[in-house]
C-alpha cells in the first residue's frame, strides 16, 4: 500500500489492536523508506525513539533546533545519541529568514500577538520541518489525546493536510502515567525540566512550569487562550 490521505481509514483498522510497540514495528517493518520521526525530545518523543531502537528496522529520525530551546534539551539530544547510537538530524531555521523577521518584528515578537507568535513558529519549526520530511509520505509523533483539547479527537493514524502526508501517533491512547511508567522501567533519558515543573517543553521564552491542577499543556504560550495554543506542526 502507498501512504496517502485514502490509506488513513483502512490502516487505523490495521493498527486499532496493535500497542504502541507493534505499531512502531508494523510501520518500520513494511514501509520504512517513506517514514520519518520529528522529535521534540519530550517524554513522550523519547518513549517513540526507545520504540524505534527497539524496532528491527529503523526509520530516520530529526529534530527542530529552532535556536531559542533550551540548554537541558541540547544535553539531552546529547545523551540520547549516545545511549542509542542512533542518528539524529537537526534542522535549523533558514537563517535569511530568521533574520528578517527579527528585523521587521522584533526578537520578541510571539508575545504580542497570536500571528506574530505563529509567524515565529513558521519560520522556526514549520518551514524546517517542511524540509526534514521532504521525500517522505509518512512521520510518527508522540502526541496524546489527552495532552490538551485541540488533541482529543485525533487517531493513531491520520492525515496531515498541511504536510500532504500520513501522521501516526503510536502513544495515542496513552495517559501521562503510562508514559512515565515506561521511561522509569526502561531507564529511558528525559528532559530534567520535567522534574520541575515543566511537562510540556518548547522554546524557553514561550514555556513556564505549570502549578499542580493546571493542563499539561498550560505552561506552552500561556499568555493565549487553551484554544490556540498549538504551533502548526500538529494542525488538523
Amino acid at each position: 500500500m502507498h501512504l496517502n490521505q485514502q490509506s488513513v481509514e483502512e490502516l487505523n483498522k490495521l493498527v486499532a489492536p496493535l500497542n504502541a510497540q507493534e505499531i512502531v514495528n508494523f510501520f518500520n517493518q513494511n514501509w520504512n523508506e517513506e517514514i520519518v520521526f520529528g522529535t521534540s525530545l519530550g517524554a513522550e518523543d523519547q518513549v517513540i525513539t526507545h520504540l524505534i531502537y527497539n524496532s528491527e528496522k529503523k526509520c530516520q529520525i530529526f529534530t527542530l533546533d529552532t535556536g531559542r530551546i533550551f540548554p537541558e534539551t541540547y544535553n539531552l539530544l546529547d545523551s540520547t545519541v549516545k545511549k542509542y547510537k542512533l542518528q539524529i538530524h537537526v534542522y535549523s531555521p533558514d537563517s535569511s529568514e530568521l533574520e528578517a523577521m527579527v528585523l521587521n518584528h522584533g526578537i520578541n515578537l510571539f508575545y504580542e500577538s497570536v500571528e506574530n507568535r505563529k509567524l515565529c513558529c513558521q519560520i522556526r519549526k514549520l518551514n524546517p520541518l517542511k524540509r526534514a520530511i521532504e521525500g517522505k509520505n509518512a512521520w510518527f509523533t508522540g502526541l496524546r489525546r489527552s495532552q490538551s483539547i485541540t488533541r482529543t479527537e485525533m487517531q493513531k493514524v491520520e492525515w496531515d493536510a498541511l504536510n500532504q502526508s500520513i501522521k501516526i501517533n503510536p502513544l495515542i491512547d496513552w495517559t501521562e502515567a503510562d508514559v512515565w511508567n515506561y521511561i522509569k522501567t526502561h531507564k529511558i533519558p528525559y528532559n530534567t525540566l520535567h522534574d520541575q515543573g515543566f511537562p510540556s517543553i518548547g522554546c524557553q521564552p514561550c514555556t513556564r512550569a505549570i502549578i499542580e491542577g493546571e493542563d499539561v499543556r498550560a505552561g506552552r504560550w500561556w499568555w493565549e487562550n487553551p484554544d490556540t495554543r498549538e504551533c502548526g506542526l500538529h494542525k488538523k
